[in-house]
């Protein structure tokens, strides 16, 4: 398998020991999720002149346990009551949340350790000091969510630090719902919900959300935001279930993390296709600084789990930054910014694929890109497992049968890849220097790229139709394919950068069809994961919608063209291995030198005479090559032809 080399490692990745130097104070509350930190420090900042002094702990501070035992010397030492709110359970923090348990424990300090999601964890209450019933009215009001229910939350830990105030019920939000009232529409503007967490609503952090529904609504969509409390909680399924086929929409946008985890998922009951937005946990610098992209488990959070359900990587389009410091609370409080070109990025993607779907078969123009791949010569169109020149055929058949406009094409493969060897189609320099097409330290000028003639780009295509049959041009040197077909550092030839170009404005596609693993344009250098508009796969094909079918027996290569160049694989067979003829002629040949090499060192006569009908046998073949003089050197070298 090909690995981009994106295996440096950054700080925001590894764990290292922090100090947080945070004073003691009579409350703490610890916690994963910023939204629970967040609506926190609204609640004390709302009663701060009523409550005792307040600690904020995020946990993805205190991952390593030196970091542990330091606040807990430093800041623990101090408390009286400590809330910590697990999510994932106790395994993402056992050495964490078993020290501060004895810590406790040994200094009579209050402790509720409560799961940080709406399933409970059974080994929790065992760590906790305070009773359940007061473990159970905390956690009802982080569950209700929203600043209201969270001062409350404040005034029960005040009780326990020796201050009683007064705590009103708590009033559960619904779990989940309409951000706003649905909008009114018709027929003529399609229906785009974005799902996102009702954790994120209630405190206040869901920039990334408001601006995706904004940059939707001004390219003519009607956006949706849906809150819920997960995919996998019940009220929120029904919820979606319910509301999801009165809405009719036309492509969902999920912000949430994980698979749904369900025989029958709800978001792809809808029939829509259903894009990933990723609203990361990596912090804004990892992701500009680093080649990965997301750190390991946004990764597997946002993108690998959400796959299981077959949803469509689309992007990130917010991640972690600081806010001012709340030197109150010794608390930086990590909030959702949204990143502009990202989100962007994301609703041109929407309405390029709202755009195909609107497109009538007859008036949809696609690109089939046949793969190739570098090798010995004679390797056009060459794929893993799938006859791709054949298989183009079958589809253009399909594709006519659907309704498509084809013109005359080629009805048998030869005449397809002959047709396609001579550069045919061409695009003047001229109008890729207008679309930002410039000249670079590894290929110079772009009017000095291989593949321009008379001031043109000359690419192998042909047209069928509505329906283009191409060949990418080389990524890089011809004669050095195999070394810079994968090189993480090297830019693609500005023919290649054109060749996407091309497609997108001079031909104006709706989508690509990618024939066969594997092509070039997903190992084009730039970030493994939640990509930048320089990373070269988005330079070159932009929110061009692609569908990829795939070898189903190579996931890990699949992987790379579903985040990198949001592509719909589609997994094919292998096809049924059967046994290579040869020509009579050779039949004869590789006859003889089997029984040559029973003889050897056996019989000398019958040796030598089949040594003479193998000579006289190869001389019958007519592409055998040039052959030593020496007998017994000539002999090895036709056993090893």
């Amino acid at each position: 398998m090909h690995l981009l080399n994106t295996s440096t490692a950054t700080l925001d990745e590894l764990t290292e020991p922090v100090d947080l130097r945070q004073p003691p104070a009579p409350m703490a509350v610890l916690s994963f999720t910023d939204s629970d930190l967040a609506g926190l420090a609204a609640a004390w900042e709302a009663e701060r002149d009523l409550l005792p002094a307040l600690r904020l702990v995020p946990l993805r501070e205190l991952r390593h346990p030196m970091s542990v035992d330091l606040w807990l010397d430093r800041t623990a030492s101090g408390a009286r009551i400590i809330v910590l709110r697990l999510l994932g359970g106790l395994d993402w923090w056992r050495y964490g949340a078993e020290q501060l348990a004895a810590f406790c424990r040994a200094r009579g300090i209050a402790l509720a350790v409560l799961p940080g999601e709406d399933r409970a964890d059974p080994r929790l209450p065992a760590l906790s000091t305070l009773p359940p019933e007061a473990c159970a009215a905390l956690l009802e009001g982080f569950r209700a969510g929203g600043v209201a229910q969270l001062r409350g939350v404040l005034r029960r830990m005040a009780g326990h630090a020796g201050l009683t105030l007064e705590v009103a019920p708590a009033e559960a939000l619904p779990l989940a719902g309409f951000w706003s009232a649905p909008p009114a529409t018709d027929e003529t503007r399609p229906v785009v919900p974005i799902i996102f967490y009702r954790s994120m609503g209630l405190a206040e952090d869901a920039a990334p959300v408001t601006a995706l529904a904004e940059a939707l609504a001004a390219r003519g969509a009607v956006p949706v935001p849906i809150f819920v409390a997960s995919l996998k909680e019940p009220h929120s399924v029904a919820f979606l279930r319910a509301e999801l086929p009165r809405l009719n929409p036309a492509l969902i946008v999920a912000c949430t993390a994980f698979a749904e985890g369900q025989d029958q998922p709800v978001l792809a009951a809808s029939g829509a296709p259903v894009l990933q937005a990723v609203i990361a946990t990596t912090s804004r610098t990892a992701w500009a600084s680093g080649p990965r992209g997301l750190g390991a488990a946004d990764l597997a959070m946002h993108v690998v789990l959400p796959e299981l359900d077959g949803r469509v990587l689309g992007g990130a389009i917010g991640f972690k930054d600081a806010a001012p410091s709340h030197a109150a609370l010794g608390f930086t409080r990590q909030t959702n910014r949204a990143e502009p070109d990202r989100v962007a990025q994301l609703a041109a993607r929407v309405m390029a694929l709202l755009r195909l779907r609107a497109t009538p078969p007859a008036h949809r123009r696609l690109a089939i890109l046949l793969p190739d791949y570098p090798g010995a010569g004679g390797r056009t169109g060459y794929a893993v497992g799938l006859d791709v020149p054949a298989s183009v055929l079958a589809l253009l058949d399909d594709l006519r049968a659907a309704g498509y406009t084809l013109g005359d094409a080629p009805s048998t493969p030869r005449p397809l890849l002959d047709l396609l060897a001579t550069p045919a189609a061409a695009w003047p320099v001229a109008e890729y220097a207008a679309l930002g097409g410039t000249a670079d330290a590894a290929w110079g000028e772009p009017s000095q790229d291989p593949e321009v003639t008379d001031g043109a780009f000359r690419f192998r295509a042909i047209a069928c139709g509505n329906i283009l049959i191409a060949v990418a041009p080389d990524r890089g040197r011809a004669h050095e394919r195999r070394a810079t077909y994968h090189d993480p550092a090297l830019p693609p030839r500005h023919a290649l950068r054109a060749f996407g170009l091309w497609l997108r404005h001079a031909r104006d596609v709706h989508a690509l069809v990618h024939m066969g693993a594997h092509g070039t344009l997903e190992w084009l250098p730039g970030k493994a994961v939640a990509l930048t508009a320089t990373c070269f796969p988005e330079a070159v094909l932009g929110a061009l919608p692609v569908v990829y079918p795939f070898l189903v027996s190579n996931p890990g290569e699949a992987a790379q063209a579903k985040r990198r160049i949001a592509a719909v694989t589609l997994g094919h067979l292998p096809p049924p291995l059967t046994t290579p003829g040869l020509v009579p002629e050779l039949q004869n040949l590789d006859r003889l030198l089997d029984e040559f090499a029973a003889a050897d060192g056996m019989d000398r006569r019958r040796r030598e005479r089949l040594a003479q009908l193998i000579q006289q046998a190869a001389e019958a073949v007519p592409a055998l090559p040039a052959l030593p003089a020496d007998p017994d050197d000539r002999l090895r070298a036709l056993d090893a032809w």
